[in-house]
C-alpha cells in the first residue's frame, strides 16, 4: 500500500511539472502582445520624439524609454510635447493591464488545477506506462476498474458522461478520468494509448466498442483489446478474425474482463464446494515477480493448483514441486479469482 502511495505522489508530481509547462505556454500569449506593445510604443515613441525636436539617440533607446516608462521608472526630463506626455501615462496602463491579465490567469490556473478538470486528468494520465485504458464506466466499467485495482494495474479512464457518485468513487482510488468521447482519437491520445499496453471497452454500444477498437489498433497495432460484445455469435467472430478478446452479454463477468486486460486468459468461475474457482493460463513476463520461483511455491503463497507448464513447445501436465518457472513460461492454474488476480499481479510488476 505504501508503494502504491509513493507512485501515486510522484505522479502527481510529474503531473504538476507537466501542466505547469502547458500554462506556462499558454501565457507566453500575453507575454508576446506585451513585448509587440513595447516594440510598437518604442517605434512610435522614436518617430514622434523626432517629429517634435527632442529626438532619442536611436531605437533601440526609444524601446528602452518606453519599457522604463511602463514600470513608472523614467529616467530622462519630462517631454514638451503634449503628445510625448501622454505616452508617460498610457504605456503604465497598457503594459500593466497586459502582464496583470496574463498572470492573474496563469496564478488561477496553477493554483487550482482541479477546476480545470480535463486538463489535470489528462497530465496526470500522461505519467502512465504500460497502463490500461478502459473506456465505459457503467456499472461493469466500475467493477472492472475495482478489479483492476485490486490487481495493482495502472488505469486511465474514459468517459464522456460519467455519473456523479461513480466518478466520484473512482476519482478515490486515485484513477485519472477524461471526459471525452472515446471514438475520437484525441481522447485516445490524451489516455496515452500509445504507451498503454491494453484497452478494455466496456459500452453498452457494440458499434462504438468497435470503432473505438479500431482506433486504438491503429494508433498501437499491438495493443491488447478486450471488447464487450452483446451478441455471442459476433463476439466468436470478433476473436477469429481481429485476435480480440471479446465476452458476450452471457459470458461477462469484471474478472475475467480484468484478468484478459493483464495478459491472463481465465474461465468463467464455477463452484466447487461452495468456492468460486477458474482456470486460467498466463505467460510469464521479463520482469515478473515469479521468475526462479518453484512450483511449490507458487502453490502455497496463492493458494491455488498448478495444472500445467508449457516450455518451449512442451506440456508437463504434473509439474514437479520443485520445478523453477522461468521467462516465457506458460502456466495454467486453477484456483479462486482473487488468487488468480494476486498471481496475475505480480507477473506484472510496476514498471
Amino acid at each position: 500500500m505504501s508503494i502504491s502511495r509513493s507512485r501515486s505522489r510522484l505522479r502527481k508530481l510529474k503531473a504538476g511539472w507537466r501542466d505547469t509547462w502547458l500554462l506556462l505556454g499558454e501565457f507566453g500569449i500575453p507575454l508576446l502582445i506585451f513585448t509587440l506593445a513595447m516594440f510598437g510604443g518604442g517605434v512610435g515613441y522614436y518617430l514622434l520624439s523626432s517629429y517634435a525636436g527632442e529626438p532619442l539617440g536611436n531605437l533601440l533607446e526609444s524601446i528602452y524609454q518606453v519599457l522604463t516608462m511602463t514600470f513608472l521608472q523614467t529616467g530622462g526630463n519630462f517631454p514638451h510635447a503634449w503628445y510625448l506626455g501622454v505616452f508617460y501615462f498610457i504605456m503604465p496602463v497598457i503594459g500593466l493591464i497586459i502582464l496583470a491579465q496574463g498572470v492573474t490567469e496563469f496564478s488561477v490556473m496553477l493554483f487550482n488545477r482541479r477546476a480545470r478538470g480535463k486538463e489535470w486528468e489528462i497530465a496526470v494520465a500522461s505519467t502512465y506506462n504500460n497502463h490500461i485504458i478502459l473506456v465505459g464506466l457503467g456499472h461493469l466499467g466500475f467493477r472492472v476498474a475495482q478489479e483492476l485495482m485490486n490487481m495493482d494495474q495502472d488505469i486511465v479512464l474514459i468517459e464522456e458522461n460519467p455519473k456523479a457518485d461513480l466518478i466520484a468513487s473512482v476519482k478515490e482510488m486515485g484513477i485519472p478520468v477524461i471526459q471525452d468521447d472515446a471514438s475520437h482519437g484525441t481522447a485516445l491520445e490524451s489516455a496515452g494509448v500509445q504507451r498503454a499496453r491494453a484497452i478494455i471497452l466496456c459500452t453498452q454500444n457494440d458499434s462504438l466498442n468497435l470503432k473505438i477498437a479500431l482506433k486504438a489498433k491503429r494508433q498501437k497495432p499491438d495493443i491488447q483489446v478486450v471488447i464487450r460484445i452483446f451478441d455471442d455469435d459476433f463476439a466468436h467472430a470478433l476473436q477469429e478474425q481481429f485476435g480480440y478478446t471479446a465476452f458476450s452479454a452471457t459470458g461477462m463477468a469484471a474478472p475475467a474482463f480484468a484478468a484478459a486486460a493483464s495478459g491472463v486468459d481465465m474461465t468463467r468461475p464455477i463452484t466447487v464446494e461452495g468456492q468460486s474457482m477458474s482456470l486460467a493460463h498466463l505467460k510469464i513476463e521479463p520482469a515478473s515477480l515469479l521468475i526462479s520461483k518453484t512450483v511449490s511455491e507458487v502453490e502455497q503463497k496463492y493458494n491455488l493448483s498448478v495444472v500445467f507448464i508449457r516450455r518451449n513447445g512442451m506440456s508437463d501436465f504434473h509439474p514437479p514441486a520443485d520445478c523453477c518457472l522461468s521467462t516465457q513460461d506458460v502456466l495454467a492454474v486453477l484456483g479462486g479469482p482473487s488468487e488468480i488476480r494476486a498471481l496475475a499481479s505480480d507477473n506484472h510488476p510496476f514498471r
